[in-house]
């Protein structure tokens, strides 16, 4: 790896996402803190600059579906990232811990397998409370749907410049 390769990971990253092509996947389980994530979404691509027209949207109806529709995406070639976008809060049961912990371990497994950015943008809060807090309207606070947006376009152009630098 060259040094400015090294020495650029260290800087405030540059995210010009024009020209990216991402999908995002976003669980209905949820939605009213999902559908948070996803305009949080909505907004840190618009902050990269990446054009509407390359933005794909699709629900599937819960977290646990995550991996395998973003394994879906990014077997098909046709983006440069995906964000998961999902919410599950702890109840009395086990449920809690299988679909977190499957939906982590799935869209980790699906980005080491393709090589492609798959950001987990997954809360996993033990309240209600903790998810609003997580998925904040604009300018209110924190949103890991728009922390979720820069990821994927860093990641995308990350990825690129050191796939480049070895060709």
């Amino acid at each position: 790896m060259s040094r400015d390769v090294v020495a650029a990971s260290r800087e405030e990253p540059g995210r010009d996402g024009l020209g990216l092509r991402i999908a995002i996947v976003c669980a209905r389980f949820n939605d009213h803190v999902t559908v948070r994530l996803l305009e949080g979404a909505r907004r840190g691509l618009a902050e990269c600059k990446v054009d509407d027209a390359d933005i794909t949207e699709v629900w599937i109806p819960g977290a646990f579906e995550l991996p395998l529709i973003a394994k879906t995406f990014a077997e098909s070639g046709d983006v440069d990232a995906v964000i998961c976008l999902g919410c599950v809060i702890r109840g009395e049961t086990a449920h809690f811990e299988h679909v977190a912990g499957q939906a982590a371990a799935g869209i980790q497994r699906v980005a080491l397998d393709t090589g492609l950015p798959i950001v987990f943008g997954v809360l996993t809060t033990e309240n209600l409370d903790q998810a609003l807090a997580r998925s904040s309207d604009e300018g209110a606070g924190e949103n890991a749907g728009e922390e979720g947006a820069r990821t994927a376009v860093e990641m995308a152009r990350l990825i690129a410049q050191i796939t480049k630098s070895h060709s």
